[in-house]
């Protein structure tokens, strides 16, 4: 992990967040320094309490017992023990302090940082999301930012936090011995350096192993339970169990072992440290002037050990969770690097005007230049409140037409205008509000009938009387009805509650509740009966005449009251007339 990626996600920050860390960074400054003082009260409080008479009279004490008019070395012990409890309990309130600064902090960066993953995410064009796996992107938002909260963000303010303490308890030891607060400071650095250099190639493998198979996990999770009803019939549960086990196992072994690397140098320093305040007592006992003497160097040394160690243990794991979650990082990265198409930040109340007419010029379409053209020069022209059908065979290239009239795909050749304005990534947004689409397969969340109806409008915004008009347009508003919830009824996830056909109407039903001056119909009748299909295209042509409709349909049938007809092959546009014209075309 380099410095420019950290600069990066610095980027990413809102503003208030920037503030917040260099507000969190002067707490850890304060907190270091009341270790200082916590740690360098155990001195006069401990030789108070082992040799009063040397403590009363040393110099630094002077200004204590003038201004509390002591007279003997005895009267210390309970203003000495009262100045330790409080410099002790503000150590441990500024400490706790700081951990849950650290803690919300690092959690709100957390949610910051999704929402705009999530953001970019949905604002990509749809040939960005016809080329990636959707497990991908959800591993991304989901676990790997949590990843980046719990392995990166966490660890380097813990480093800072912890760096800063390290410095002030050696600080106070040198003040103290300054050989021996020296050399075993190089002596504990020496042990966790050696122990980085043996680990750091496991710790970066074992991250790109949790990065590639929590994405396969979440993929075979994915396609398992959506694809249940395929599953179940192919008796595929065993295949699907095996995808995810061979993702989770490798992943929890890894996990694993990056929790061993992590926490198992605690054990070593710790022996090593009761060594040390051993060894330090024994070189203290020598000397002259006997235990009462060595009591307090030696407490300030083992209450210094007490917090050095886990500050050292802290600094080396947070280094390891960082060097651990590399992968994650970059790949979170990468996702927050998205580019936003331009209309994003464009006003929504402004639209393309869209009067005349909807032309496609000499335009041509393809999804790789290795693959073959899906349309090849295609010039046509749909007029304002024109009913248009298009029919064609598989592979005529229907779908692909509708998704470039709607903007979802850029012609590769040529161009798309409505009333004589090029149709670019910079307006398509303004071009896609005058849109209502029905597909062949209608998405349904997992959400009330009035929900899905209104689709993507806030609860509190949708108007009931509104989608009630709809759905009896849609020829569903008496099922509905005799339903016991209603339009309050729950779906299902995919609308796995619902027939076919049901879903295909509440489609429908949200495209007119839409009220957009452009309906496309792409197949949306294929799943209904012939009585329900010509009840829903009578409603259809009664619509406003202001109104352009697109249908696609494989039935010439459903498209006899179009006033004009396109047939398409994989050669292009074959032949444009009247549903009498076409008819006869076929029989020729």
């Amino acid at each position: 992990m380099t410095n420019l990626a950290l600069k990066k996600l610095w980027i990413y920050l809102p503003k208030r967040r920037q503030k917040q860390f260099w507000l969190i960074l002067i707490l850890m400054i304060l907190s270091s320094l009341v270790e200082i003082i916590s740690i360098g009260a155990v001195l006069p409080f401990l030789g108070v309490l082992t040799a009063p008479e040397q403590v009363y009279q040393h110099a630094l004490i002077q200004p204590l017992i003038q201004m509390l008019d002591i007279s003997t070395p005895n009267q210390l012990v309970l203003p000495v023990t009262v100045l330790f409890i409080i410099s002790a309990l503000t150590a441990g309130v500024i400490r706790l302090t700081l951990l849950y600064g650290i803690t919300r902090f690092s959690f709100a960066i957390g949610a910051d940082l999704s929402i705009e993953i999530y953001r970019r995410t949905l604002y990509q064009d749809y040939s960005v999301h016809l080329s990636r796996n959707s497990s991908e992107v959800i591993n991304g938002i989901i676990t790997k930012t949590n990843t980046v909260i719990g392995g990166v963000l966490i660890p380097i303010l813990n480093l800072i936090s912890s760096a800063l303490l390290i410095i002030a308890i050696v600080s106070v030891l040198v003040s103290v011995n300054i050989i021996v607060a020296v050399l075993s400071l190089i002596g504990f650095l020496v042990i966790y350096l050696g122990i980085v250099i043996l680990t750091r190639v496991r710790i970066q493998e074992n991250s790109r192993i949790i990065a590639d198979n929590s994405t396969q996990m979440i993929k075979s999770l994915q396609e398992g339970l959506n694809g249940i009803r395929d599953v179940l019939i192919d008796n595929a549960q065993k295949f699907y169990c095996q995808l995810y086990q061979n993702a989770d196992l490798p992943l929890r072994r890894a996990s694993g072992n990056n929790q061993f690397i992590n926490g198992s140098p605690r054990y070593a320093m710790e022996a090593i440290g009761m060594s040390l305040i051993a060894s330090i007592a024994y070189m203290l006992i020598q000397k002259e002037g006997g235990v009462a003497t060595v009591i307090p160097v030696l407490g300030v040394f083992a209450l210094g050990a007490q917090k050095l160690l886990p500050a050292l243990q802290q600094v080396y794991s947070s280094y390891s969770h960082i060097k651990g979650a590399n992968s994650s990082f970059e790949d979170v990265l990468s996702l927050l690097n998205q580019p936003l198409s331009k209309y994003v930040e464009q006003s929504e109340n402004i639209l393309i005007p869209f009067k005349k007419e909807i032309r496609l010029k000499n335009f041509s379409f393809r999804y790789e230049k290795s693959t073959p053209w899906v349309l090849k020069n295609i010039n046509l022209a749909f007029n304002k409140g024109e009913r248009i059908g298009i029919i064609g065979g598989t592979g005529s290239g229907k779908s692909t037409l509708i998704d470039i009239i709607m903007g979802l795909l850029s012609p590769v050749e040529g161009m798309l205008s409505v009333d004589n304005q090029l149709i670019n990534k910079k307006n398509i947004n303004k071009w896609q509000k005058h849109i209502a689409h029905v597909p062949q397969s209608v998405y349904l969340s997992d959400s009330t009938i009035e929900e899905n109806i209104a689709f993507g409008i806030p609860k509190d915004e949708i108007n009931s009387q509104l989608v009630k008009v709809a759905a009896q347009q849609a020829q569903i508003s008496d099922l509905i009805s005799g339903w016991r919830d209603g339009y309050k009824t729950f779906v299902g996830e995919q609308g796995a509650r619902l027939s076919g056909g049901q879903r295909q109407r509440i489609g429908i039903a949200r495209a007119l509740y839409k009220k957009s001056d452009v309906l496309i119909l792409d197949e949306a009748t294929s799943a209904l009966d012939n009585a329900t299909e010509q009840r829903i295209m009578n409603t259809v042509k009664e619509l406003s005449s202001e109104i352009t409709i697109i249908i696609i349909s494989h039935k010439l049938s459903t498209l006899k009251d179009c006033d004009r007809i396109v047939k398409l092959d994989k050669d292009g546009v074959v032949h444009v007339g009247r549903y009498e014209s076409i008819v006869n075309n076929r029989e020729k």
